[in-house]
């Protein structure tokens, strides 16, 4: 709050002790003129990300309720296979899926590949699995 202290010469307004009816703008307006110039100098390091297009796309939403076990081909880390709990050969994979996928209605895989698996030997891989005739690939990984 501020006072109007006023002069004792005898001419006019004495000290009174009330209070002001008026507010003082000018530390507003420095701590105003401050924070504008805080503002400008950080507002260029505030600019975060990359400039990219993006395709656009339509998902379809996750099923609630899986019907059949889902089947799922392991490649282990010596590049063995295994489709569920039976080992097989890359060149019997396609005739092991066609077996196993003859009597289902949905034709979806899970493929869960160890980490030290070279990419191009999963790309062989599923390769193999689609001439197989198998319409869905998914690849399964561990969350962060």
């Amino acid at each position: 709050m501020a006072f109007n202290v006023g002069s004792d010469d005898g001419g006019g307004d004495s000290y009174s002790g009330q209070p002001m009816a008026e507010i003082n703008i000018i530390p507003l307006v420095d701590v105003m003129l401050v924070l504008l110039i805080i503002m400008m100098v950080t507002a260029p390091f505030l600019e975060q990300g990359v400039n990219v297009n993006l395709p656009v796309a339509q998902g379809q939403s996750l099923r609630k309720e899986v019907v059949e076990d889902p089947v799922i081909l392991f490649i282990a880390k010596d590049r063995n296979l295994r489709l569920g709990s039976m080992p097989v050969t890359r060149q019997e994979l396609a005739l092991r899926l066609s077996e196993v996928f003859g009597k289902r209605s949905s034709k979806e895989l899970f493929v869960r590949a160890d980490r030290d698996v070279p990419y191009g030997e999963v790309a062989e891989i599923m390769a193999r699995i689609q001439a197989a005739g198998v319409e869905k690939v998914g690849l399964v990984t561990q969350p962060e």
